[in-house]
């Protein structure tokens, strides 16, 4: 037992050693829209927002209100309301009285072979004019120069796709943890978003507040049709674009874009149903190989350093402390507080739950109950990208 537990906490240290030199090396690659050098307005092209909006009374007023109010000189935007139930659509007449440049597509049903907002994105560039596209959620609220900023960023860099990380708005210790968890140390972990722009790297990114796209360039991947089905639209927009050469990066916007993401931990956990099992491209063996690693290597260390002793004890106190530091040196790049990095295991343990939650209601269900409609998981699988 002593060997290996000795072993185990051995591999541990050697792990997180290399994750504190991955987290630090490749977060300080990535670069914020506030260095940008903003371009004048006569060199900026079109852009044309599309958003898709579904039962979003509760934010859209002021995200779309902050779109409106963007200072860039030739750009339109367009909402589309996909089948709402609440008072989505009164707010969006009333905009439309206030803001007669704005677009609105309305959906009374949706076409087999779709997911809902894949097709109403699909929908709103059939009439969008602009040489570039940008999606965005109806819940992300920006600040009037965050468009001339990405899009000098992408000119500058002579990209054909941006995605901008915005700053979470979160209530409650325990969701705020959580998503300090996942944007500062799951999701980069995983996605190595400092490896994006570089076209010999699989590395791909894609990010639902702001995927900033050359129509070109979506036009040639096939758009949203190619992703009619994933739930994970966003990331996976990105993965066809780098496979189809196209060069993409990342920007960090907390300055420049917020969202609230999840307004409680219930919402959350029942807002990662449609896509975490999505996400591994619904291979069991994956779900099951980050179960066991975050039992392993995120919570076997903190039992150890409790109920452990000897050099077992020492080295799981030395894994934790790079663990701390490394979660600690990532979240500053999205403003939160590193004091979060104290409640790690407790993330780590709900994303335990979560993965095993998903996947087997997944299963359990045959598809995924997503905004009022179900999608059958075999027609799911079938859109692999």
């Amino acid at each position: 037992m002593f060997n290996s537990l000795l072993l185990l906490e051995g591999a541990t240290l050697l792990l997180y050693a290399i994750i504190s030199v991955i987290l630090w090396r490749g977060n300080r690659k990535l670069l914020s829209l506030s260095t940008v050098e903003v371009r004048p307005a006569k060199e900026l092209p079109s852009v044309s927002i599309i958003v898709a909006a579904r039962n979003e009374e509760r934010n859209l007023r002021q995200a779309l209100t902050s779109l409106l109010q963007l200072d860039y000189p030739e750009l339109e935007l367009i909402v589309v309301n996909d089948r709402s139930e609440d008072s989505t659509g009164e707010i969006l007449t009333g905009l439309e009285q206030e803001f007669p440049h704005l677009k609105i597509v309305t959906l009374e049903s949706l076409p087999l072979g779709w997911l809902g907002k894949n097709h109403a994105l699909w929908q709103g560039v059939a009439m969008a004019q602009g040489e570039l596209l940008l999606f965005t959620d109806a819940d992300i609220v920006m600040a009037p120069d965050t468009l001339r900023r990405a899009v000098s960023f992408l000119l500058n860099k002579n990209l054909d796709h941006l995605a901008v990380s915005p700053r979470t708005e979160l209530s409650g210790l325990m969701l705020r943890l959580f998503v300090a968890s996942f944007i500062a140390f799951f999701f980069p972990l995983f996605v190595r978003p400092w490896k994006v722009n570089d076209p010999r790297s699989g590395a791909h990114i894609g990010i639902g507040a702001f995927n900033l796209v050359r129509r070109c360039a979506y036009t040639a991947v096939g758009g949203h049709q190619s992703i009619a089905l994933r739930p994970d639209d966003d990331l996976k927009l990105g993965k066809i674009l780098k496979k189809g050469g196209f060069r993409q990066d990342v920007a960090l916007g907390r300055e420049f874009l917020c969202v609230e993401w999840y307004s409680s931990l219930r919402e959350l956990i029942q807002g990662l149903e449609k896509n975490l099992f999505a996400g591994t491209d619904y291979r069991l063996w994956l779900i099951a190989c980050g179960v066991v690693f975050h039992l392993l290597f995120s919570l076997a260390p903190y039992l150890v350093l409790f109920l452990g002793s000897g050099l077992p004890q020492i080295l799981a106190a030395l894994s934790i402390t790079l663990l701390c530091f490394s979660f600690a040196s990532s979240v500053r790049f999205h403003a939160m507080s590193p004091w979060l990095a104290l409640g790690y295991p407790l993330a780590a343990a709900l994303f335990i739950y979560l993965m095993l939650r998903t996947t087997l209601l997944n299963l359990w269900q045959g598809g995924i109950y997503w905004r009022g409609t179900f999608y059958p998981l075999d027609q799911l699988k079938r859109n692999r990208v």
